[in-house]
């Protein structure tokens, strides 16, 4: 990954520390985005065999970007915003994550390590066995010092209240502004839009709603929803809101709650998988249309009509393909060049990727040389807030993937839970903005 040549400005130019390293970074950019830009894909080691890990999904969805920032453990710097001075390390290593003494563990143990049976039932040896798993395992030392008293939660009250600004959130809002019924919308990025904004463009896609034209104050963004919960008042979203003062909890009490919190990019598993490098395919969108980064060269490996849009996307901004295979069928017609029906994928590469091999349907196994390998398969839905809230969520075996179960106006078994987009799913953005917009005209049907 590299920030490209024609890159334009978006933010100030400041510079981060790396374990006593300086890093050139953009202030407000995350900061997993500024180190794999300026060349440093590799941000921790795996928590059982020491593996260098990378970011992969920048949503938050994986723990592949987890360090320590400003003496706070577990941070997910591909939610971080960068800022001058900033100071990151590495965890889970000895003496360091460049050269981690602990990553020949993998070796020792090519067939895999259960530290649960290693010496079991064998006296003191079990209890020093167990004593060194839990040395050797968990996320980072404790803080250094107390966290900061956070500020004071707060109630507030609403008709509607709307999870997740992407293009079937977005409609929904726009259909209850012109109904005139009050709602808020809660947005954990700091921008609206989801795959409208930093997903493969789509073609037919609807335009992303112009924030000024929804009903004042009812969009909240860096707000991320933490669950959905019933006390004697009734039913209420907690919402975690950042404010410049600290992170702030608000109990969100509405009538009807319509989910559209979209999916997180899952992985498909093949051999070095979890390579620095490997990246999925909305992220890798999300890096080429909002901060400029790319890879030089890189291999797509997927399915579905993302994996064609990411193509075109990379090639359009000068990124040169090595490969674009896909695992579900043979390509579509307009397809790339290179796109060809393969299997068995496989990342190449000791600390990051540096070539990607494939066998073509009906052809001899091939390997192309990239410095990233982009997986693009259609998103899995957060289900969890609607599952929480009493929906009904069912395997979609043709998909692979679990769902929430709802009518075509977004009805779902708990009567005021309404869902759309990704969560039902999947389809295109203009699927979703239809969804959204048709549950916006159902639930107000039982507003009192």
């Amino acid at each position: 990954m590299r920030r490209l040549p024609d890159a334009s400005l978006r933010g100030r130019a400041i510079t981060v520390d790396l374990e006593g390293e300086s890093i050139p970074a953009i202030e407000g950019e995350p900061v997993a985005c500024s180190l794999v830009a300026a060349g440093e894909p590799m941000l921790a080691r795996s928590v059982k065999y020491h593996r260098p890990r990378g970011p992969y999904c920048f949503a938050a969805a994986c723990s592949h970007c987890l360090m320590r920032v400003d003496g706070l453990p577990n941070v997910y710097t591909c939610r971080t915003p960068a800022r001058e001075g900033m100071k990151l390390e590495r965890q889970n290593a000895y003496p360091s994550a460049k050269v981690d003494v602990f990553e020949t563990i993998d070796w020792f143990f090519p067939k895999g390590l259960d530290h649960h049976e290693m010496f079991a039932g064998v006296p003191v040896a079990e209890q020093v066995m167990a004593k060194v798993a839990r040395q050797l395992a968990g996320l980072g030392l404790l803080p250094k010092e107390a966290a900061p008293t956070p500020p004071e939660s707060r109630t507030v009250r609403t008709r509607v209240a709307i999870v997740g600004a992407g293009a079937a959130g977005l409609a929904a809002a726009r259909e209850l502004t012109e109904r005139g019924i009050p709602f808020l919308l809660f947005e954990r990025e700091d921008h609206v839009g989801g795959r409208l904004a930093h997903g493969a463009p789509e073609r037919d896609a609807p335009e992303i709603t112009d924030v000024a034209t929804l009903a004042p104050a009812s969009l909240t963004t860096r707000a991320t929803v933490l669950g959905l919960y019933d006390d004697e008042a009734g039913r209420f979203l907690a919402v975690g809101v950042w404010e410049p003062t600290g992170t702030r909890l608000l109990k969100v009490y509405a009538e009807r709650f319509l989910l559209t919190p979209g999916g997180h990019p899952p992985m498909v598993p093949f051999e070095n998988n979890d390579l620095p490098g490997v990246y999925a395919g909305r992220a890798a969108s999300l890096l080429l249309r909002r901060h400029d980064v790319a890879p030089k060269v890189a291999a797509l490996v997927g399915w579905g009509d993302e994996l064609y849009g990411l193509a075109r996307l990379l090639e359009e901004r000068g990124v040169k393909l090595s490969a674009v295979v896909d695992l579900k069928g043979p390509p579509p017609s307009g397809a790339h060049a290179l796109a060809v029906e393969g299997a068995e994928p496989k990342a190449h590469g000791m600390r990051s990727v540096s070539a990607f091999s494939f066998t073509p349907r009906d052809g001899r196994r091939r390997k192309v040389h990239c410095d990233a390998v982009l997986v693009s398969v259609p998103v899995s839905p957060s289900f969890e807030l609607a599952r929480q809230g009493g929906a009904k969520v069912s395997f979609d075996a043709g998909r692979g993937l679990f769902r929430v179960e709802a009518d075509a106006d977004g009805r779902t078994e708990a009567p005021d839970i309404f869902a759309a987009g990704d969560l039902t799913g999947g389809g295109s953005a203009k699927d979703a903005a239809a969804a959204g917009r048709r549950a916006a005209q159902t639930l107000v049907g039982g507003l009192s």
